[in-house]
């Protein structure tokens, strides 16, 4: 298979937003393109909703959503402070006291969504608070809300209450990887992605066709500060593996249940427009136009 046929998947099946992330990522095109499909997704409130983060079709601003859109803008590397400072002021009128925020909200319950969307997203915590918060250092956008979602992600690591969950903890790697004090943050990585590795949904080595996080989410591009992190046999296993999943229609698959063949087919285009980017950034894939 080729870089060719992952773009002609995504020129057939991706959303807007996937297809111009491909453009600005990989033809040279303006990020203007990102910013402009991400409007579609904003909310009043300054949040974004819509089933931008696709598991869930509610239109309701959620904070998974500002993650999803925040990751979009840092990718693209889009300036973008209109739409930056009213979704942190959505994120901060959301926030717990200690300036955490949840997944979601009960109102997901009134429309389709994945099974694993309960009620346990309503819970504030690092997940996606440390997600949201190393993009807006990646992104160098400061707010208010910054600051204090700053202060609960390291209040989290340093005190050693952090999740036993791989999602979690793989947010708090994010955090670890853009947040500036960088002694600080390395000094931590380690044990936090021994405590990831523990985890039940963490594969060392690959499981084909079996959904859990790899080492290639931690370090997703040759340049990542966690690369250093694991052996070149892991990485090696989990770029071949990955290569191999490649469908005949030129797309990745999706290794969980989504709501809707609408969902799995946004979800196949983010995953695709992933795997391109990990595999041209580790030298696996050449670029094609």
């Amino acid at each position: 298979m080729t870089f060719l046929a992952a773009t002609r998947f995504l020129q057939r099946e991706a959303r807007p937003l996937e297809r111009r992330l491909h453009a600005s990522l990989f033809l040279g095109e303006s990020p203007d393109g990102v910013v402009n499909a991400l409007r579609a997704y904003r909310n009043a409130d300054g949040g974004f909703g819509h089933g931008l983060e696709p598991d869930k079709r509610c239109p309701a601003s959620l904070p998974i959503d500002v993650e999803v859109a925040f990751g979009a803008l840092a990718d693209a590397g889009a300036d973008a402070p209109d739409l930056l400072g009213p979704a942190c002021d959505f994120l901060a009128g959301v926030a717990a006291g200690n300036g955490a925020v949840p997944l979601a909200f009960p109102v997901i319950e009134e429309y389709p969504r994945a099974e694993h969307w309960t009620d346990w997203t309503y819970q504030p915590g690092v997940n996606p608070t440390a997600g949201l918060t190393g993009l807006l250092y990646r992104l160098g956008f400061d707010h208010p809300w910054r600051a204090a979602a700053t202060r609960f992600c390291w209040d989290a690591v340093e005190s050693g209450s952090l999740p036993d969950e791989v999602h979690g903890l793989s947010e708090v790697m994010n955090f670890l990887a853009h947040v500036p004090d960088r002694e600080r943050a390395t000094t931590h990585a380690a044990r936090v992605l021994e405590q990831m590795t523990a985890t039940s949904m963490f594969q060392d080595m690959p499981k084909p066709g079996e959904y859990g996080l790899t080492p290639l989410h931690v370090a997703p591009t040759a340049d990542s500060p966690w690369r250093a992190l694991f052996d070149d046999a892991q990485i090696e296993a989990h770029l071949d593996q990955l290569e191999a999943a490649q469908l005949a229609d030129g797309g990745w698959p999706v290794t969980w249940e989504p709501p809707s063949e609408s969902s799995r087919l946004e979800w196949r285009g983010m995953v695709t427009l992933q795997a391109l980017r990990t595999l041209t950034s580790y030298g696996r894939l050449a670029l094609e136009k």
